[in-house]
């Protein structure tokens, strides 16, 4: 067994046991835990009289039951049945004694409250199965104590604990009383892999009867006696402000109660990266219902100015970011002109290795192709909103949002009003993948009840979120393969951009694998709001590279996946460089296992078959993607799937996120786009912007996992950027056109 030091850091591990009704509470401040909601009933089980307030994720009752809590936002990757099946696992309990409840924010106790980045298994790992370790100890310790018995010769089973001489067992409830007395132990000892009962076995979703029987879950379901709603009313285009508004008409019609003007932020707050908004100045319609309101806003009468330019220094993940704010109204056709001409010049060198100058110089034949990509909507399902109840110096919010740690200083500054005095639950979010990171709406819901004096509920419409929304950076790359001769590869020069940021990840994937390589990037600035979309940079840049990899294997007469492999195996042997950030090994296996599972050798001329594989988030995937055209449209056949992201927790929630970011993908790459005329999004719902169908998702999805002991790495974004490639390279094979623009069906060819 691991065994592993309970004090992590300076606080990483801090007793706080506290004793009531027979029932164990542990503190550890890394993770933590929280004050805990009105427990309910699980069928065929009995509840514990009392539950206790409690500083940790684990909470013994006097009759055995645990309560485990989640502190991370939940959008539907299933971190409420994996995170606590991580404490159960070493707390050695039956799974069905466990209660899961969802913690609020609350970054005292819970430390960084993140849902993103597909970091929340991966930053758990230790600490969870820590918390569930230590407390197993404790009442081996008490039972000990109790029965005068080695500890060493206490084994647990199923939230039993047992002494094999004496005979004599008992459930955690019964030792928990005497548990809570004993000092935490310095270190514990962890489950080796080979041990695990509950990891690495598929569990239901723990809220799966809740969402289907539509129980009151999400932000959108949050009320409150005398809750107003509320609404905003945004400028027409992006690069506008307000001007002045009339609002004597609306203040008159029935149902109307005020109609406001706010300011995001209070002047000289220095911003997080996260605050991103366009339309800091609003004006806000407050009435009785949702309908009242939306009528409302066709009434208001507001001028708007165009806005000036500006340059602010920002707090970004890594340190102080200069964003520059361009004044005018931009438009595609503008940002394509842009984008080609900054494409057609030298660029940022990121990294050079060897001489790819010499290579191209001499080269007996140049293969070059330019991929772009356009803005993209996130459009979750679930619109955006936010409760908020300001009662003088106190805060009450209920959102869906991904970080709730990164609004807390805006709400401090921009109400006036100390973070310790804000109060925030975190409801379900019906999707997110990067939108819901960009909490403005929160602050803009607070300001308005406080401006109003009433808890509110701020809603956006469908076509609020998707003309005035977070977007998907528009993308272009440029790609440059030498070659000699023999026709054998000599070096690979790379040139990407977009507005407003670079997608290069110049240290991934084919560096390190050639001795000629450049990378360059640029970017051009803009007024239009962007931010993470799901697997942020690499969903564009794994489909240019890996289409353009497909297209120098055929240059090279060379099968697609052996190519790869062959580049992987120069990586792994003889590495070009010192910085590159992928395991050659385990991108080779994932692809190795996708060979073997859509049996690839075995050539069948009825398939039309793309292949694509990429790492990101710590994670590998690879797909092939079978495909066929029926009346001129492509139909996704089939996609065999494989992942390497270490040991997994809970192998039908990653299938099921597999399988979602599957379909995500082929919806995006075949139909998504937003486009701009004059700073207005072209698109503004979904009778225009075109997302995937049920007819139109692959007819087969078949997920695989590489098998190995590594600790869990990333899972929700990584099998989505290779999507593109593979529906890229599987639609060369269907119709011998190569696809260099997303999305590649236009919306002629799928009305009807």
């Amino acid at each position: 067994m691991t065994k592993i030091n309970t004090h992590i850091g300076r606080r990483a591990f801090i007793r706080n046991t506290s004793l009531a009704s027979g029932g164990l509470v542990l503190g550890f401040s890394f993770l933590n835990s929280c004050k805990p909601e009105q427990a309910k009933e699980m069928s065929g089980t009995e509840m514990p009289n009392e539950w206790f307030e409690m500083n940790s994720y684990l909470k013994i009752g006097d009759n055995g039951m645990v309560t485990v809590y989640t502190p991370n936002p939940e959008f539907g990757q299933n971190i409420r049945t994996s995170m606590p099946m991580l404490v159960a696992e070493e707390l050695d309990v039956d799974w069905k004694n466990v209660v899961v409840e969802q913690a609020p924010y609350h970054a005292e106790k819970y430390g960084f409250q993140l849902t993103g980045g597909s970091t929340g298994i991966k930053a758990r790992w230790i600490p969870l199965r820590m918390a569930g370790a230590t407390a197993k100890q404790m009442l081996m310790a008490a039972a000990a104590k109790t029965w005068q018995v080695p500890a060493e010769e206490i084994t647990t089973k199923g939230g039993v604990l047992q002494h094999a001489a004496s005979e004599k067992s008992a459930g955690y409830g019964e030792m928990a009383s005497v548990a809570a007395t004993l000092d935490v132990p310095v270190e514990v000892q962890l489950k080796e892999v080979k041990d695990f009962k509950l990891i690495g076995r598929s569990h239901k979703n723990v809220d799966a009867k809740k969402i289907i029987t539509g129980e009151p879950m999400f932000g959108m379901d949050y009320q409150k006696d005398g809750m107003l709603i509320a609404m905003i009313v945004h400028p027409p285009a992006f690069g506008m402000t307000l001007k002045s508004v009339d609002d004597e008409a609306v203040k008159a019609m029935p149902g109307i109660k005020d109609v406001i003007t706010i300011k995001s932020f209070k002047e000289g707050f220095k911003k997080h990266g996260f605050d991103t908004n366009a339309f800091p100045e609003l004006v806000a319609i407050v009435g009785n219902s949702t309908w009242e309101v939306m009528q409302a806003k066709k009434k208001l009468n507001a001028e708007w100015k165009p806005i000036t330019a500006t340059t602010e220094i920002v707090n970004g993940f890594f340190g102080k970011e200069t964003r520059n704010t361009p004044a005018g109204l931009e438009s595609t056709q503008g940002h394509k002109a842009q984008m080609e001409a900054l494409a057609s010049i030298p660029g940022n060198i990121v990294r050079k290795d060897g001489n790819p100058e010499a290579a191209f110089k001499k080269a007996a034949k140049i293969l070059e192709r330019s991929y772009s990509a356009p803005f993209l909507a996130h459009n979750s399902m679930e619109p955006i909103n936010a409760f908020a109840h300001v009662e003088g110096n106190k805060v009450k919010i209920a959102a869906p949002i991904q970080i709730p740690s990164f609004i807390i200083p805006t709400l401090e500054s921009s109400l006036g009003i100390p973070k310790e005095n804000i109060e925030m639950e975190l409801p379900r979010m019906g999707g997110g993948f990067g939108r819901k990171g960009y909490a403005h709406f929160v602050v803009e819901a607070a300001l308005i009840s406080q401006k109003v004096n009433a808890p509110i509920k701020l809603v956006y419409s469908r076509e609020d979120d998707m003309t005035t929304g977070i977007y998907r950076p528009t993308y272009h790359a440029t790609y440059r393969a030498a070659f000699d001769e023999n026709n054998n590869l000599t070096a690979l020069h790379i040139k990407a951009g977009g507005i407003p940021e670079s997608p290069l990840f110049a240290n991934r994937f084919p560096a390190g694998a050639i001795d000629n390589y450049l990378a360059e990037e640029w970017s051009i600035d803009s007024n239009i709001t962007v931010g993470a979309f799901r697997a942020p940079r690499s969903n564009f840049m794994a489909g240019a590279e890996q289409a353009f990899l497909d297209e120098v294997a055929e240059t090279m007469n060379k099968d697609a996946i052996q190519f790869r492999l062959d580049l992987l195996k120069r990586a792994k042997e003889n590495p070009v460089g010192e910085d590159n950030q992928y395991d050659a090994q385990r991108y080779a296996g994932v692809l190795e296992l996708v060979q073997e599972k859509s049996a690839w050798k075995q050539k069948d001329e009825s398939k039309h078959r793309g292949v694509a594989a990429y790492f990101c988030h710590n994670s590998y995937a690879a797909h092939v993607l079978d495909l066929k055209m029926e009346n001129g449209k492509p139909v996704v056949e089939k996609v065999v799937c494989a992942i390497d992201c270490g040991v997994v927790v809970n192998p039908d929630a990653a299938t099921n996120m597999a399988e979602g970011a599957i379909t995500d993908g082929v919806g995006n790459a075949f139909f998504g786009e937003l486009t701009f005329k004059d700073g207005v999004p072209q698109k503004n719902n979904f009778h225009q912007y075109q997302m995937i169908r049920m007819k139109e998702a692959p007819k087969e999805i078949d997920v695989h996992f590489v098998q190995n002991e590594i600790d869990p790495t990333g899972m929700g974004e990584p099998p989505f950027p290779p999507v593109f490639g593979a529906v890229a390279n599987a639609l060369y094979k269907a119709t011998g056109q190569r696809h260099y623009s997303q999305p590649f069906i236009t919306k002629k060819e799928v009305v009807g």
